[in-house]
């Protein structure tokens, strides 16, 4: 391929001379076109941009032309075409400039009086291969200028002397430094590392490839400092670059963010050792915390604990409130439980509101249940969640490494079955393990599976107690009290199975049962003749907090045909405060489906009387403990005044419940308290005793008054006393 040399020179005689030179030269094939002035060179320079068959392939020129002279000549022609290698023909006078031409960029010159048929075709040629080569050269640097501004990791180049010589665009946005700011600096100006965790400066990764002239690591856990001090966790490696002959030269630093991927792995890690909702240990760290610390004791032969806690009846929160306020709940009960321990202690959410506290090392047994009380203490103040005041109690179960068990597991099991004990102990306290808890906690295990199927199984059964008019022995309303005959264990106490129906969820469909079947047995009596009787039904808070509650009793109340009248639901003090607000809220709901309410137990909470006047309360129960008590305590006696002159006062209902005795009704009668309940009347009886009884008592006031069935039960008093029903056959559970 021939190569076209465009000849710039003001005389033919010279241009003769020169393509005859290049037309007989080896050195290839040239051809030449020749033009006098500058001004035509430039315009011809122009037309071959525009005309890719007419390319121009080297310029030689003679700089003193009619039209311009020396310097600006070539400045000219440089400027019109500067990717085209320029040769400058020269007079041995006019040698300096055309030495200044090529440090413009001119590529060579040639003396005139060497212009002949081997040493110009061979300048020419010579001219062409370097700036082919050159050519390559930017080509290849522009293809690796290209590749590194594409990838996403960081480039930095030193040479031997540590002297930052390039850095590609991704190392500048990391570093603030621009390339042309850089280079020249020493590496550790431009590439600030440090240690994330000591902050001490790292060791410098290009100086150590240089030194053993092999590939190293960053310093693991590296931060670079960018020059306006901003951090960024880095990672990657340094290699050195060799020369042709293999001599290190210098070293280039390849790395990359990984602020983003190792704050995610931290936050992984986060989340696979801590409780997502209070940001506590969950049970995955906590096994390895109680591990580490067994390990310790038995080492130094000392001694820890471990504490299991239990929300009670944290289930009526969620179930009345929803899940958005237990959550919170939780995170304040940690926070409370957090600032009861020690720095060294660990408290750990095990999942709902079971909650694990290690005792990380004890001298005496007593400084767990110390632990523990505060505990306690520190949850009785109210917890503001939203606009609710809520009040908790919990149950703990505690046990001492080695004395309860040697590894994690059987500790944790075992203060789970002191837990349980605990809650069978009335909740809020905490109780230490103790062997035969085992077998107690084997026996409730067994106790909630065979609950599961009692309803299926027609095992529940509902017994039922008169309320009497202390005046004159009428019987005023009824309770149905549920039995369980179980077909190995035989009658169970409502005493043993409700608080364990309660724990495991099973109180709901057991409650719906019940007031089913009161409901239906209270209007198949009405069905029968009997005189029409309030029926009151023990609720749970449990099944209280439920949100399809009253729509259940209404459709209940449907289905049987039951007025809502003849219905009571009785319900405890203790439910009332656990959040007064949203109560007011529930009884209501019931209150507005024309059932009576009853507070249950009255005297054993705390609610004040600001409070109970705030709910739609129709009756007050006075609770057996200060009834059983109140001809031999003045306390209790006092008591039971109060509450009397207190319901009088409300305008409510007032019923005694355990009297079993005379001298209890005496005293009663002599207070004028209007009702009472007890084994001194009847103990609870099967419906169709309870329909003989009633039968009787109807008997005896038939000539008396004559009661209808649309009459309001509070209003029957029939004027003779019925006579006392004691059947000492039946079963009689404790504490009824």
């Amino acid at each position: 391929m021939h190569s076209n040399i465009l000849l710039v020179q003001p005389d033919s005689m010279s241009s003769d001379s020169v393509r005859a030179a290049l037309l007989s030269s080896s050195e290839g094939s040239f051809q030449t076109e020749w033009v006098r002035t500058c001004a035509a060179a430039t315009e011809r320079l122009a037309s071959a941009e525009r005309q890719e068959s007419s390319q121009i392939t080297a310029i030689l020129v003679d700089l003193f032309l009619l039209d311009s002279q020396g310097i600006e000549t070539f400045d000219r022609l440089f400027r019109a075409a500067p990717h085209i290698p320029i040769l400058i023909l020269s007079a041995p006078e006019h040698k300096g400039i055309a030495q200044l031409a090529m440090r413009r960029g001119g590529q060579d010159y040639l003396l005139k009086d060497r212009v002949d048929a081997y040493w110009l075709p061979k300048a020419v040629r010579n001219m062409l291969d370097r700036a082919s080569i050159a050519e390559a050269l930017f080509d290849e640097k522009e293809r690796a200028q290209v590749t590194l501004n594409s990838i996403g990791d960081a480039v930095i180049v030193s040479d031997i002397h540590g002297k930052v010589t390039y850095l590609n665009a991704a190392a500048e946005s990391l570093t603030g430094w621009s390339r042309s700011e850089a280079t020249g600096h020493p590496l550790e100006e431009v590439f600030r590392i440090l240690d994330a965790t000591t902050r001490a400066t790292s060791r410098n990764p290009l100086a150590l490839a240089i030194r053993e002239n092999k590939t190293v690591q960053l310093t693991p856990n590296c931060v670079l400092i960018r020059r306006d001090g901003v951090e960024a966790d880095i990672e990657d490696s340094a290699a050195p670059i060799h020369d042709r002959r293999g001599q290190v030269t210098g070293a280039v630093i390849v790395f990359h963010d990984v602020s983003t991927t190792r704050a995610l792995s931290l936050r992984m890690s986060h989340l696979a050792q801590y409780d997502s909702l209070t940001d506590l240990p969950n049970r995955m760290l906590l096994n390895d915390r109680l591990n580490h610390a067994i390990t310790l004791a038995h080492r130094h032969r000392g001694q820890l604990a471990v504490l299991f806690l239990d929300v009670d009846r944290f289930k009526d929160v969620n179930d009345s409130l929803g899940h958005d306020v237990g959550d919170l709940l939780l995170q304040s009960i940690a926070r409370r439980l957090l600032a009861c321990v020690r720095a060294s202690d660990t408290v750990s959410r095990q999942g709902g509101d079971e909650f694990v506290i290690l005792l990380s090392e004890v001298a005496h047994a007593p400084d767990a249940a110390v632990t523990a009380a505060k505990i306690l203490r520190a949850l009785v103040p109210s917890h503001r969640i939203h606009q609710h005041k809520l009040h908790v109690t919990a149950s703990i179960g505690i046990v001492i490494y080695p004395e309860d068990g040697t590894d994690s597991g059987t500790l944790l099991k075992h203060a789970d079955f002191a837990m349980y004990h605990a809650k069978n102990a009335g909740r809020n306290n905490y109780q230490f393990f103790e062997l035969e808890m085992n077998v107690r906690a084997l026996e409730r295990r067994s106790l909630e599976s065979d609950l599961h199927r009692a309803i299926e199984s027609d095992e529940f059964t509902l017994h039922y107690q008169p309320k009497m008019n202390l005046k004159t022995g009428a019987i005023t309303a009824v309770e149905a009290l549920i039995r369980w005959r179980h077909p190995h264990r035989g009658l169970v106490s409502p005493t043993q199975f409700i608080p364990v129906a309660e724990e495991c969820g099973a109180i709901v469909p057991i409650g719906e049962w019940v007031v089913r079947e009161a409901s239906r047995q209270a209007r198949a009596w009405q069905l029968e003749g009997l005189p029409p009787l309030l029926m009151a039904i023990n609720i749970s808070a449990v099944e209280l907090r439920d949100r399809e509650f009253a729509s259940r009793v209404r459709a209940i109340l449907l289905e049987t045909g039951l007025a809502p009248r003849y219905l009571e639901l009785e319900v405890t003090e203790t439910f009332l405060m656990q959040d007064p607000q949203s109560t007011v809220v529930v009884l209501k709901s019931l209150k507005d489906l024309g059932v009576h309410l009853a507070l249950d137990d009255f005297g054993t909470g705390f609610s004040s009387l600001s409070h109970l006047k705030s709910f739609p309360i129709d009756t007050l129960k006075i609770d057996r403990s200060f009834v059983g008590k109140l001809t031999t305590d003045a306390s209790d006696a006092g008591i039971v005044i109060a509450v009397i002159n207190m319901g009088r006062s409300l305008r409510m209902r007032v019923v005694a419940e355990g009297v079993e005795t005379a001298e209890q009704l005496a005293f009663l009668r002599r207070q004028r308290c209007p009702e009472g309940q007890g084994y001194y009347f009847s103990q609870p009886l099967c419906a169709q005793d309870f329909a003989d009884l009633l039968g009787r008592s109807v008997v005896q006031t038939r000539s008396h008054v004559a009661i209808s069935e649309d009459e309001s039960p509070l209003d029957q008093t029939p004027p003779q006393s019925l006579r006392r029903v004691r059947r000492r056959s039946v079963h009689r559970t404790p504490g009824e």
